[in-house]
């Protein structure tokens, strides 16, 4: 197997590109290879079928949705709150719509690893230690409520993310108003 690591990142990036505008069915290392301006068979050396495709998007696309460090640290040094929740959620929403294609690409993904038992181990494991993160910021911060609050966020997030970013309802509200609401009724309201 090849060991660049920069060109196994350009290789994963143009998969995410591809994902996102192509879907899982137009998902192909030939496909890869030319969205990354590589030559043909390159993303084969790297990544030696769909399986291992799959999962080193799956890997690739935490790593760049991951949360700020520096963020992180900014909302950690505050006191708890409604109203951290609440920017803790605006930070969630601005990072996954900054680049749509990122999370269609991780929307992709979760589809398709509802397909592939070996995707869906890969992919699961990397949710839930996104999910676990979250409840551990959540009550190292001593924020109001717990794991299950925590989900119930994950859960309207996720819908409201799908909503964003694919075909709409087209309801009409603002997305701060929308976060603002979600924590106010999960966890109080969002005062100080």
């Amino acid at each position: 197997m090849a060991r660049n690591p920069e060109r196994r990142t350009l290789l994963a990036d143009a998969g995410l590109r591809v994902l996102a505008a192509a879907g899982a069915r137009g998902l192909t290392h030939r496909a890869v290879d030319a969205e990354a301006g590589v030559p043909t068979g390159t993303a084969s050396n790297y990544f030696p079928s769909r399986a291992a495709l799959l999962a080193g998007l799956a890997e690739r696309i935490f790593d760049r949705l991951a949360p700020d460090p520096a963020v992180l640290a900014d909302l950690g040094r505050r006191a708890p709150s409604p109203a951290l929740v609440t920017d803790y959620l605006r930070d969630i929403v601005t990072r996954t719509t900054r680049e749509p294609d990122l999370t269609r690409a991780l929307l992709e993904l979760r589809l398709e690893a509802s397909r592939r038992p070996e995707l869906r181990r890969a992919l699961g494991d990397v949710l839930r230690k996104g999910y676990a993160d979250d409840v551990a910021f959540h009550l190292a911060a001593g924020l109001p409520g717990g794991a299950f609050e925590v989900a119930l966020l994950h859960y309207a997030v996720d819908g409201l993310l799908l909503d964003l970013l694919t075909t709409s309802v087209d309801a009409g509200f603002d997305v701060d108003q929308v976060v603002s609401a979600l924590v106010s009724r999960l966890v109080g309201p969002a005062g100080g």
